[in-house]
This record gives structure tokens, sequence and C-alpha cells, in this order.
């Protein structure tokens, strides 16, 4: 909404969480899964999926039987596999399952530095292990990757995110590489960032921007919406941040 974009949902999993962590997942039955996803293309329409957390195997089947049923070509994949506060939500099996199922249909996946470790089945901990590891992840078949560096230590006041991609340059076919580097904002209300990345560069591509633009897009809302959320007190953990900033600013605590 926040983009000018037209959300609908297909819910796979109910979960009980809050800014403290994740307590309890319930799967949604894989019939009304595919329900849902029937429902929402046959009516409205779909320009571009993004795809969440999955829980399970199953559920990773289910959608991409759905989506290739359904031709769906444009395919936003964030491999949730761990919450913000730590807890595991899919397991290695599931990861498995996405590499195989899913991975082949996306036209970007986003891992941060934990899911592209699980991924890889190797710890990812610095800058200098990006190309090779969006490389190898870039070979298990989606036409993009986008590692996201948030959540690297020892980088107290610069991020890095990297994305490689697959495109063509005078009809032949090119794999580019970018890096993009932006400022760490310094707070703890960074509930839902990759969510919010993942979905702001759907939407741009729903928009008509290329794929290297949307991210860069992307990251430039994300951003703008940590630094407007970053003094929210919101519950007693990570809170979220404030993607409403170009209608509904925040206050600093000055200014309150």
């Amino acid at each position: 909404t926040a983009l000018g974009g037209f959300g609908m949902t297909a819910i796979t999993a109910i979960t009980a969480q809050n800014t403290l962590g994740v307590t309890r997942i319930q799967d949604i039955d894989l019939d009304v899964i595919e329900a849902q996803i029937d429902a929402v293309v046959t009516d409205i329409g779909v320009d571009v999926v993004k795809i969440g957390m999955l829980a399970s195997p199953a559920i990773v089947k289910t959608v991409a039987a759905s989506l290739k049923k359904h031709g769906i070509r444009r395919i936003v994949l964030d491999p949730v596999l761990r919450a913000t506060s730590g807890a595991s939500l899919g397991g290695d099996d599931t990861a498995r399952t996405m590499v195989t199922e899913l991975f082949p249909l996306a036209t970007i996946i986003t891992p941060n530095l934990h899911e592209a470790s699980i991924l890889l089945g190797r710890p990812i901990v610095a800058v200098d292990q990006f190309k090779t590891a969006a490389e190898e992840l870039l070979a298990l078949g989606p036409r993009a990757v986008l590692i996201k560096g948030g959540h690297l230590e020892g980088e107290p006041h610069e991020l890095v995110d990297y994305l490689i991609w697959h495109d063509r340059k005078d009809d032949v076919p090119v794999v580019f590489h970018k890096e993009f580097k932006h400022r760490r904002i310094p707070t703890v209300n960074t509930h839902g960032t990759g969510c919010s990345l993942s979905s702001a560069i759907a939407t741009y591509l729903a928009d008509k921007h290329d794929l290297s633009h949307s991210v860069a897009k992307a990251i430039t809302f994300v951003s703008a919406a940590i630094e407007a959320g970053q003094h929210l007190e919101i519950g007693q953990g990570p809170g979220p941040l404030w993607h409403m900033h170009d209608f509904y600013p925040t206050q600093l605590p000055d200014q309150q």
C-alpha cells in the first residue's frame, strides 16, 4: 500500500508471535492454501508473487504446484528460515525442498546471512564471501540472488547487500554483479525488515522497474522506514519499521 501496490495474501501458516519471538506455528491445510491462491489469481490477478515463510516441505510443494498451474513467471522468494528473534521457521528439509521446487521458478531470492549459510551448509560471515556465496546460490536455479548483509557483525556503520543476476547484453547471456552500500541505522526496531524488502522489490517489479532498479529502490525505501521508526517504542523486543513514513512522519524524541 505504501508503494502503490495492491497486496493480496494466501496464508500458509498461522503464527503466535510478538516482538519477543515466535511461540507457535500452525500450518494451514494444503487444500486451503491451494484454494486461496486459486481465488486470488482467478479474480483480481497477479503481476508479481512474493513468497515468505513456508513451514514445511509439503507446503513448499503445494505452493510450487499452484504457481506452475497458473503460469506465474515473476516470483520474489524470501527464503525465511529463521525469525528476527532467532526462532527456526522450517528446518533443513524445508530448505532443501525450497531449493528443488522453488529456486528454479524464482525471479530473485533474498536470503540474509543466516539463511544463505543454511542453504549453502557453511557459515557466511564476511563481505568478501558474498560474491562466491551469491554465485553458488545463483547456480541452484533462480535468475537473481540478493544476499542481505544486515546481520553482519563487526560493521557498526555500514551495510552491504550483494546482487547477482542473469541478463543479456547485445543478445549474449551475461551475469551481472552489483554491491549496495548504505548506512546502518542505530536502532533495535528492525522487526520485519527482510519481509518488507522482498515485498518492496515485488511491488517495484510490478510497477515495471527492471530488476536492479527495483532492488535499489526497495533498499532505499526500507532504509527510510527503519530510520523513521528508530525511536518508536512498540513492544518489549525489536519493534517494527515505519512503512508509512511518506504519509505519516514519526516524531523524533526532542519533537514530542
